[in-house]
């Protein structure tokens, strides 16, 4: 990516009008949104000094039978959520985490024989499983493929052990590529390996032969990104000295070159698909703003409901945790569950009868619709990620908002060469990919700006 230079970026750019709150609004068939499936496993071996995701790390007296009730509570999880399905195929599944190479494999495969009596399963579904080297020493990747995982994607982050260790990493390079070439020998078609670049004291030349040695390896996919500095991290308390921003950009700029050079499509902000590989359809469909289910602790969804009957009575969480007026009511949701796996799992494992409705109820810690004036911005965040853009018709589709309600920043933006000049398309322009918190802010409402615009650096 070429040096930023803020005297060059377009001179009306920070003056562009916030999105106002519409009420044009048009009707969602929910059938034409594809459906997903997060599954959150929330242990780690340990907590890496850079990680804010819902992570935990193992207990010392962790037994096997605390991975049965954590299955156990993920399935009666499942099949609340049944009736958000709306007669839709669960299109793709990811399983993130935490650690989900931690749970073994008895687990997944009880987990895909539930999951497979509770949803319909697209034929052609994709199936991710988030990976550490460090665990996958004795990993069962052909079980693995028998269950249905079709897809690893393998937390690498660097091949240099120093900066391994930095990371908090606890695996080294040499785990790290048996794990990529284990993979590929089991049967695995679509690899894809996790890098940072941006590390505490990384050269140009360290960061180009983690990609070089991803590639060697056999990874069809990299997701090649920055290291961040987050709060409520130990980075953030105690930050490390990074490269500056100059040389953060020679990175950038000379690790897409050689990405492109190796073959690899640079489909979104930090994804790139190999010449034999194709995009995550799952992450895919997060960016076109589509619908995904979510269970495990902490896990986050989105649903919409696009009419009266839609969603089944007899599903006794949605039933009595959320109020009646939003079940009966058309519109776009978002979800969460508890944070803690100890919360999640006595739950869960206690709420088997109708009797138990008070136990199931704190499960589902958060149900919202969002708002008109946020599904602007929300789409947005999302779309202008990828870089070929989506259909202008997606944005009616999937937000039940007619276009007219984002045409004067639309104009305003093409007249500043920042998203492309189509009538059927919506996509940044090389120069919006440069400036692409820029172009955010002609979309967002101003008491959601600043949360936003943090979030897209992701």
């Amino acid at each position: 990516m070429p040096k930023v230079n803020t005297d060059s970026m377009p001179n009306d750019l920070n003056t562009l009008s916030l999105t106002e709150p519409t009420t044009d609004t048009i009707e969602v068939n929910v059938t034409d949104i594809p459906l997903s499936l997060y599954i959150h496993i929330p242990w780690c071996v340990k907590k890496c000094p850079y990680c804010d995701f819902n992570s935990h790390e193992l207990p010392m007296d962790s037994e096997l039978s605390m991975y049965e009730e954590y299955v156990d509570a993920l399935l009666l999880d499942a099949a609340m959520q049944q009736p958000l399905t709306q007669g839709r195929k669960i299109g793709s599944i990811f399983i993130g985490g935490g650690t989900p190479s931690l749970l073994p494999i008895a687990q997944y495969q009880r987990l895909f024989t539930g999951l497979r009596s509770c949803f319909e399963f697209a034929e052609d579904i994709e199936v991710t499983m988030e990976a550490n080297p460090g665990t996958l020493e004795y990993a069962p990747f052909s079980q693995y493929l028998e269950v249905g995982i079709n897809r690893l994607s393998i937390g690498v982050q660097s091949f240099a052990a120093d900066k391994l260790k930095v990371l908090g990493r606890i695996h080294d390079p040499v785990q790290a590529l048996s794990a990529i070439r284990a993979a590929k020998a089991a049967g695995f078609v679509r690899v894809n390996v996790d890098l940072m670049h941006g590390l505490p004291q990384q050269t140009m030349n360290e960061a180009l032969e983690d990609i070089q040695m991803a590639h060697d390896a056999g990874a069809t996919h990299i997701s090649w990104y920055q290291l961040t500095i987050e709060p409520n991290t130990v980075f953030y308390r105690s930050q490390p000295i990074l490269p500056d921003e100059d040389n953060l950009a020679d990175i950038e700029q000379a690790g897409q070159s050689l990405l492109q050079q190796l073959g690899y499509n640079n489909y979104e902000v930090s994804a790139w698909a190999g010449e034999s590989d194709k995009p995550c359809r799952h992450n895919i469909n997060y960016w076109q703003f589509g619908d995904y289910l979510a269970i495990g602790a902490g896990a986050h969804g989105k649903v919409t409901i696009s009419r009266n009957d839609s969603i089944d009575n007899g599903s006794l969480e949605l039933r009595n945790k959320m109020e009646d007026d939003l079940l009966v009511t058309p519109g776009i949701y978002r979800f969460s569950k508890s944070r803690l796996p100890k919360d999640y799992v006595v739950v869960s494992s206690d709420a088997t009868k109708e009797s138990d409705i008070n136990q199931i109820t704190p499960k589902m810690v958060g149900w919202q619709a969002i708002d008109q004036e946020e599904l602007v911005s929300e789409f947005m965040l999302n779309a202008l990620r990828l870089h070929g853009g989506v259909a202008w018709s997606m944005f009616e589709k999937r937000t039940g908002l007619a276009l007219n309600s984002v045409i004067k920043q639309v104009n305003s933006l093409v007249a500043q060469g920042l998203l492309v000049d189509s009538d059927t398309q919506l996509q940044p322009t090389v120069l919006g990919q440069r400036y692409l918190n820029q172009i955010l802010r002609a979309f967002f409402i101003k008491r959601h700006l600043d949360d936003c615009l943090i979030a897209a650096r992701y």
